[in-house]
């Protein structure tokens, strides 16, 4: 066999391995130390001096002392400190008595709740879990659909994948090399847009058919109105402050992400006490679950760098850029081609081994095409969350079918989910047309003046 054919033998086999369910990260290293031997092997050479060793040294130095990594721990800190802080429940009550005139009020509240609670947190799994326990059966008891009340949460809780500050985006731009700040300023106005369509369809259906989200008893809606002030300034108001002074910070440059970070884990601490929920067993959890999630990062980047950098040395990905550029696409059918492939990876595969693993297969090709990359990872953020919501995987179904009353059911759940998803796709449809939608504001805030 020759160096491009093992190459290619090296990634069918990574599939074939990481389908059977073994750990990702510690495949990724097994496959690039054992096939990087054959590469980096020269006759008479002591085993231990192969540069396959080197290699992965290099490249855990290099995580290691990534800038822009830095802002993972300290993201995921302060999301699972926001978790703890018993936040959740006083703002789904502020939002629900402030919108009792809005045509499905609790539909609403529900969404504007996932979006601000997945933006601060940016774990998928933390908020569908945590909604599917307090927001699902509100709306249940309020005689809401079971399938709408269901893609409501399922939808919101993945916002996080797209609106900043979210954990993928630093993830991409680690991945592809491009500005952190630039990413998390195009990713604005789409994931603003994304969550807008969401409320707007749930306004329609109630409209058009009232029956789905049933008006709320007079006895819940007849609140003060210094009641519903007071509510919305104790729980909206201190969790929307800690969003926008951390995002403000990143996009006006005031501070890069990784310094963004450190003060939004410090404001949540402060926020935690705050409302009396900041202990030692919480603190605890929130390092141990930090430490946990980061590492898992890390070792998935040292992996797929010394995967990716022996699938390179053995020609495997000139042979997957020979095959792509044979094609003779234009540009749209590649980013086409490319968005279908990451929607069926979405799957079987994790975001974050999406990100790390395939999407640098496709990055040399993007200056071939002509493709800005921080456009593309817009694509890729609002791509990857309709693997969230799509059957037969859909992570976030499975996620709230195991916090969900026993009538909710999986079926319930992915139809549902499914004209949510149908409304990613018609963003990203928009995002395509109108490039302007993720590249404008990084334009007009980080040109030169």
């Amino acid at each position: 066999m020759t160096d491009p054919q093992i190459g290619m033998l090296m990634l069918g086999l990574f599939i074939f391995v990481i389908m059977l369910g073994f750990p990702i990260a510690f495949t990724l290293m097994a496959m690039g130390v054992g096939f990087g031997f054959y590469a980096y092997y020269a006759p008479g050479q002591a085993f231990s001096e192969n540069r396959i060793f080197t290699l992965l040294v290099q490249k855990a130095f290099e995580v290691s002392s990534n800038d822009v990594l830095v802002a993972v721990p300290l993201f995921l800190f302060m999301g699972y400190l926001v978790e703890r802080a018993n936040i959740l429940d006083r703002l789904f009550n502020a939002l629900q008595i402030s919108m009792k005139n809005v045509p499905g009020a609790l539909a609403v509240a529900t969404m504007i709740t996932c979006a601000m609670f997945a933006t601060a947190t940016g774990i998928v799994g933390a908020v569908v879990t945590l909604m599917g326990l307090l927001a699902l059966p509100a709306m249940l008891r309020a005689g809401y659909d079971i399938k709408l009340s269901a893609g409501v949460v399922c939808a919101g809780g993945c916002l996080g994948i797209l609106i900043p500050p979210s954990i993928l985006l630093i993830v991409y731009a680690a991945t592809a090399g491009v500005s952190a700040v630039k990413l998390y300023a195009a990713a604005f106005i789409p994931g603003f847009l994304l969550a807008s369509l969401y409320v707007a369809y749930i306004i329609v259906r109630a409209m058009i058919n009232p029956a789905l989200c049933p008006k709320l008893p007079k006895e819940q809606t007849d609140i003060p109105f210094g009641q519903v002030m007071w509510a919305l300034a104790t729980a909206f108001l201190p969790l929307a402050l800690l969003i926008v002074s951390v995002l403000g910070a990143i996009l006006l440059g005031l501070a890069t992400p990784s310094e963004a970070a450190a003060a939004g884990a410090l404001a949540s601490l402060a926020l935690a006490a705050a409302y009396r929920s900041l202990n030692y067993q919480m603190l605890k959890e929130s390092v141990y679950l930090t430490v946990r999630a980061s590492a898992m990062v890390c070792w998935l980047f040292i992996g797929s760098w010394a995967f990716s950098a022996v699938f390179a040395i053995l020609g495997g990905q000139k042979v997957v850029e020979d095959f792509i550029l044979s094609l003779n696409m234009s540009p749209t059918q590649f980013l086409i081609m490319t968005q279908a492939i990451i929607f069926l990876l979405g799957w079987p595969l994790e975001w974050t081994e999406i990100i790390i693993i395939f999407v640098p297969i496709f990055l040399p090709l993007l200056d071939k095409f002509g493709i800005d990359p921080i456009f593309f990872g817009i694509l890729v953020a609002l791509n990857t969350q309709t693997a969230f919501n799509t059957p037969p995987v859909a992570m976030a179904a499975f996620y709230l079918k195991g916090v969900a009353p026993p009538q909710v059911q999986l079926t319930h759940i992915f139809r549902g989910a499914l004209p949510f998803v149908f409304m990613v796709f018609a963003t990203m449809a928009l995002v395509y047309i109108f490039p302007g939608l993720a590249l404008w504001l990084p334009d007009y805030l980080y040109r030169p003046r």
